[in-house]
């Protein structure tokens, strides 16, 4: 019963990290830029896009196509970026457990 109790308790510390984490990553800002700088796009820790920034002089009304990749590319980048932290933040939060457990992720 005492191997059940301390499971339980493991849980429970765990889902409190987890949500601290969850509240963590929401308040974090991640940036990257493509184009040497023309599109920067910051994202969350969690990866949603929360704004893009175009410098105006790399809109060109005849090449949108170029437009439009850059910011693909640098909201890739920083969602790629987020995914690490997410990543790295989850390793933290499980302090150590495995994350293959069972019912657990």
């Amino acid at each position: 019963m005492n191997n059940l109790q301390q499971l339980m308790q493991m849980g429970q510390q765990l889902q409190a990290r987890m949500t601290k984490l969850q509240e963590s990553l929401g308040a974090q800002k991640i940036t990257a830029s493509s184009g040497g700088g023309m599109v920067n796009a910051t994202v969350d820790g969690k990866g949603e896009v929360k704004e893009i920034r175009i410098d105006p002089t790399c809109v060109d009304k005849n090449d949108v196509e170029m437009l439009e990749d850059l910011v693909v590319a640098a909201v890739s980048q920083a969602q790629a970026k987020a995914r690490e932290l997410y990543e790295q933040e989850m390793k933290k939060a499980a302090g150590g457990l495995p994350m293959q457990l069972p019912g657990l992720f």
